[in-house]
């Protein structure tokens, strides 16, 4: 009598828990399986409040790329999306230290600075950790006067806010200095991880 041939199991793919990357020491928190999950929550929650609306997305580079371009593509409304740079410019007077938050406002196809009157807002960050900038972004478009404007970010870090910015829809409420992967980076490095990862 032959014997039945046993099933193989397949291999899952892994994530690491702890990973060496140089000289950097990462641990991942957050999976690729519960971030796409998160998202998906959040853009539910966005259709539900924007149905019937045209929504126009400003996601702020660079940390906010992947979270950005995966929740657009859960929306079901309409969407018009762009991007907006921010520099920081520090200055010393003698007596009081300054800074300078300056943006470029989003453009259009044809390089034109897009009119946001009259249009319902969504500013997209990566991270929010102090506020200062966000908060600087938020009421220069709400200066604009647009019909409504709502903010949303990836990683809420609510132990260093300094500014009482709003936050509409949050991704992960998280502590510690340093995160990296999916969109955030370290010296430009590690924005291609799948997961997000502690640095420590």
């Amino acid at each position: 009598m032959k014997k039945r041939p046993q099933p193989v199991a397949k291999k899952r793919r892994l994530l690491p828990r702890v990973a060496t990357e140089g000289n950097n020491h990462l641990k991942m928190v957050i999976s690729e399986k519960a971030i796409h999950k998160r998202v998906r929550e959040l853009a539910n929650q966005i259709n539900r409040d924007y149905q019937g609306k045209i929504l126009h997305v400003i996601g702020i580079l660079e940390d906010c790329y992947v979270f950005m371009a995966d929740l657009v593509r859960a929306l079901t409304i309409p969407v018009v999306y762009s991007f907006v740079r921010w520099q920081v410019r520090d200055s010393d007077s003698g007596l009081v230290a300054m800074r300078e938050i300056m943006y470029i406002p989003p453009v259009d196809a044809a390089g034109k600075n897009l009119l946001l009157a009259g249009k319902d807002l969504l500013l997209v960050d990566g991270v929010l950790q102090s506020g200062v900038t966000l908060d600087h972004l938020y009421r220069t478009l709400l200066a604009q006067q647009p019909a409504s404007l709502r903010t949303a970010t990836l990683l809420d870090k609510t132990e260093e806010r300094k500014v009482d910015v709003p936050v509409d829809y949050a991704g992960f409420k998280v502590s510690g200095k340093f995160w990296v992967g999916y969109g955030l980076g370290y010296q430009d490095q590690y924005r291609n991880l799948p997961y997000l990862a502690r640095m420590g």
